[in-house]
């Protein structure tokens, strides 16, 4: 157990699956936590229900927004003193199919929520950690921003980003001490993941044939390794992305 008492967290993409975990991991040891998500009932519900010592707000918040994520560090500082550590999570898959079929308006959410969505919450989130003399933010990526995956080009192009952001931000602010890191899932039960698989169900049986462990990833196991890459057990680890993935993207499976 991690003792996070006193630190003040924002996660975004708050209202469920590894989000939803996280908030609960980190009230859990301690830390206060402004909940964001644009889903009010659900992120409402993860505020209320998160476990003590720490507390939890909510903060409607829709990440491709700049005013909302704005807003949400403020509601941070002002609610809980100030922001120690950043979750980046939140995250829209988009429609399943070839490039050239993909529509304008949905390439635009897809990258507005995953990419521009990470830009605007380390633009937001460094400035206030500035001022605290530093923090520690772990970006959600994806093992598509590893490498290519058929069917979800936007999706894939935005996680690339993700990383790209994670690793610049990690130069420029860890003399100032930020810490940068990205996680990049891969087959993960989430409500996401399920969505997902209701446009290509056959999928299912592929993702856990082709992965070494023979399984899906638990939501809960992606914030045990988001909260241990933003805690002091992890002081110098920076600028890293870390597969947590059962070995999928090492495998040839």
């Amino acid at each position: 157990m991690y003792h996070l008492t006193g630190k003040v967290a924002v996660v975004t993409g708050g209202a469920s699956g590894m989000g939803r975990k996280l908030v609960d991991r980190l009230t859990a040891a301690g830390a206060n936590v402004v909940v964001a998500d644009v889903d009010e009932s659900g992120g409402a519900r993860a505020a209320s229900e998160a476990p003590a010592p720490g507390k939890a707000v909510f903060q409607r918040t829709d990440v491709g927004v700049e005013e909302d994520v704005a807003a949400m560090v403020a509601r941070a500082k002002s609610e809980f003193g100030g922001l120690d550590m950043a979750f980046n999570n939140a995250g829209f898959d988009g429609q399943v199919g070839p490039l050239v079929e993909q529509t304008i308006e949905d390439v635009r959410k897809v990258i507005d929520v995953n990419l521009m969505g990470v830009f605007f919450g380390l633009k937001y989130e460094i400035t206030a950690m500035l001022e605290r003399g530093g923090g520690t933010i772990v970006n959600t990526a994806s093992i598509a921003g590893l490498r290519g995956h058929p069917g979800i080009s936007p999706y894939s192009a935005a996680k690339h980003g993700v990383n790209g952001f994670t690793k610049s931000a990690a130069i420029e602010y860890g003399s100032q001490g930020i810490r940068v890191n990205s996680i990049c899932p891969g087959g993960i039960r989430t409500p996401m993941l399920e969505q997902y698989l209701q446009q290509a169900p056959e999928l299912k049986a592929l993702i856990i044939d082709n992965n070494p462990m023979r399984r899906m990833g638990e939501a809960d196991e992606m914030a045990a390794t988001a909260l241990w890459l933003a805690s002091p057990e992890a002081s110098y680890v920076n600028g890293q992305t870390l597969a947590v993935d059962g070995g999928k993207i090492c495998s040839d499976i």
